[in-house]
C-alpha cells in the first residue's frame, strides 16, 4: 500500500506538472489540447510498475509519438472512419513493435489523432510531436526526478553479470547451477504467451526464488550442527612453509590463522602462498577470513561457496575464538541427508 500511495501522489504531480508547462508552452487556447487523454495511461505504468519493459522511457515517448504518426497518417489515407481506427492501431502496434518502443497507451495515442476532433486534424503532423511528444517528455522527466526522490529506481536497469580478467562478460556462478538460459527459453515459447516482464528480470526472480527454496531444504540446520569442530589452525607468526605441510598433511585448502591472543586474524591456503612466494610468514600471506555465527543457518552460506575464491567458513564466537570451519563439503553432507533421509550422509571433511 505504501508503493501504491506513492504512485498515486507522483501521477498527481507529474499529470498536473505535465499540463501545467506545456500549457505555459503552448498556451491554453482551444487549437490544440493542453494534454492528452493517453498520458493518463502512460502515468499508470510509469508510477504504479516502473519496472515494466512498458513504462521504459523509450516506450513512452517512442509508442506515444510514433503511434500518433501512424494515427495522422491513416486519417489522412483513409476517408472511411471505421476502417481507419482500426488500421490505425493495429498499424500503431506494428511500429511500436518494429521499434521495440511497445506502449499499450500508444493505441490510444493513434486514436486520439484519428477521433480527436477539428483541433487535432487541423494540427496535422504537428500532433505527434505538439503536445503528444512533448506531454511524454516532460511525463517521462517528472518521473524520473520523482523516482529518485522517492528511493525507487527508474529507468529499470538490469543486473549486469561480471567479467572474467579479460574485461569480458561471462556468466556468474549462481548462473551456472540450476536451471540453464536455454531451460528459460524453451519454456517460454512452449507458452506461447508475451509475458510483461523482462527476460533477464524473469531469469533473477527465478533464480532467488530456487536459492530461497534451497535454504528451506536445511532450514533449521545451524553452522554449529554441521560444523567441523577442533580445525586445523595455525598461528600468525608461523613460518609459511609449515602452512604448507599443514595443508598436506591433513588435506585441507583452507587454514585459520590466529593471532596471539588465540583469535581469528586471517586464513591461509594454497592460494595465498601462492600469491605470496616471497613470504615468510603466515601473517605476510594470510587473506580475510570468511566468518559465521555458531548459531547462523548452514544453508545461508551455499553462496559463499560459488565464488571461486571461498573454501571454508570459519564458525566463531562473540570474542572471535574459532569454534569451527563449514566447508563445502559439509554443506553437501546437509543437502545429501536432506534429499536422501534413509540414505548415510558422506563423510565431513575439515
Amino acid at each position: 500500500m505504501r508503493d501504491r500511495a506513492i504512485a498515486c501522489v507522483g501521477a498527481l504531480l507529474a499529470i498536473a506538472l505535465t499540463g501545467l508547462i506545456s500549457g505555459s508552452i503552448l498556451g491554453h487556447g482551444p487549437h490544440i489540447p493542453l494534454i492528452v487523454a493517453p498520458m493518463g495511461a502512460s502515468a499508470v505504468l510509469l508510477f504504479a510498475v516502473p519496472a515494466s519493459p512498458l513504462a521504459r522511457p523509450w516506450s513512452i515517448v517512442g509508442g506515444n509519438t510514433l503511434s500518433a504518426m501512424a494515427g495522422v497518417a491513416t486519417a489522412r489515407l483513409i476517408s472511411d472512419p471505421i476502417l481507419a481506427i482500426g488500421i490505425g492501431v493495429s498499424s500503431a502496434i506494428a511500429i511500436m513493435s518494429l521499434t521495440r518502443s511497445l506502449h499499450p497507451p500508444g493505441g490510444a495515442a493513434a486514436l486520439t489523432a484519428l477521433v480527436g476532433g477539428p483541433s487535432v486534424a487541423a494540427s496535422g503532423f504537428l500532433f505527434p510531436f505538439v503536445p503528444v511528444c512533448l506531454n511524454s517528455l516532460v511525463l517521462v522527466g517528472l518521473g524520473i526526478a520523482f523516482h529518485r526522490l522517492s528511493g525507487h529506481r527508474y529507468p529499470h536497469a538490469r543486473a549486469s553479470g561480471p567479467g572474467d580478467a579479460t574485461g569480458a562478460p561471462r556468466a556468474s556462478p549462481q548462473a551456472t547451477v540450476g536451471f540453464r538460459e536455454e531451460d528459460l527459453d524453451a519454456t517460454l515459447t512452449s507458452l506461447h504467451e508475451t509475458l510483461d516482464i523482462d527476460r533477464t528480470d524473469l531469469d533473477g526472480l527465478l533464480r532467488e526464488m530456487e536459492a530461497r527454496t534451497s535454504l528451506r531444504a536445511g532450514e533449521g540446520v545451524t553452522c554449529l550442527a554441521v560444523m567441523s569442530r577442533e580445525p586445523v589452525t595455525i598461528g600468525l607468526h608461523e613460518p609459511t612453509a609449515h602452512a604448507r605441510r599443514l595443508l598436506v598433511a591433513h588435506d585441507v585448502r583452507t587454514i585459520p590463522v590466529l593471532d596471539a591472543a588465540g583469535r581469528l586474524a586471517g586464513v591461509i591456503g594454497f592460494r595465498d602462498l601462492a600469491r605470496h612466494p616471497n613470504a615468510t610468514r603466515v601473517g605476510q600471506a594470510m587473506s580475510e577470513a570468511s566468518t559465521a555465527d555458531p548459531a547462523e543457518a548452514a544453508a545461508s552460506l551455499a553462496p559463499r561457496f560459488i565464488d571461486g575464491h571461498t573454501h571454508a567458513v570459519v564458525v566463531v564466537a562473540p570474542d572471535r575464538n574459532v569454534v569451527g570451519v563449514v566447508t563445502s563439503t559439509d554443506i553437501l553432507a546437509m543437502r545429501a541427508r536432506a534429499s536422501a533421509p534413509g540414505r548415510p550422509a558422506p563423510a565431513r571433511g575439515t
